[in-house]
């Protein structure tokens, strides 16, 4: 219960921190009056597009790849400590996890999903 309190606490103090900095924030901000003062870019220069402009459907696909195998590592390096302990039954778990990976490459290639044009 200890640890609960302790936990509350450090949650409280960091939801505390977050609001003051956005409060401090807007307090020594001046109020922006002019057109270039509110554009989102370096030294009021007009942008070329807009910022909510569209990109390709491939870019997205990509990036949801890069996820799904960057997760990998994430279970990956605490198999490698856990495996000295559990031995082969872990072996068997992380080869199985590596084969649903290695058939999600397979699939990602057939359907041509790392070509970029």
């Amino acid at each position: 219960m200890a640890s609960l309190g302790a936990a509350l606490v450090v949650f409280l103090a960091a939801g505390l921190a977050v609001v003051s900095t956005r409060w401090v924030g807007d307090r020594l901000n001046p109020v922006l009056t002019t057109a270039p003062e509110r554009v989102p870019s370096a030294g009021g220069v007009e942008p070329d597009f807009h910022a909510w402009n569209r990109f390709h459907i491939r870019y997205y696909a990509m990036a949801l790849l890069f996820l799904a195998f960057d997760m990998e590592m994430v279970f990956m390096y605490p198999w490698a400590v856990v495996f000295v302990k559990e031995g082969l039954v872990s072996l068997v778990e992380m080869l199985m996890f590596i084969l649903i990976l290695v058939v999600g490459i397979v699939y990602a290639w057939r359907e041509r999903g790392f070509e970029w044009a």
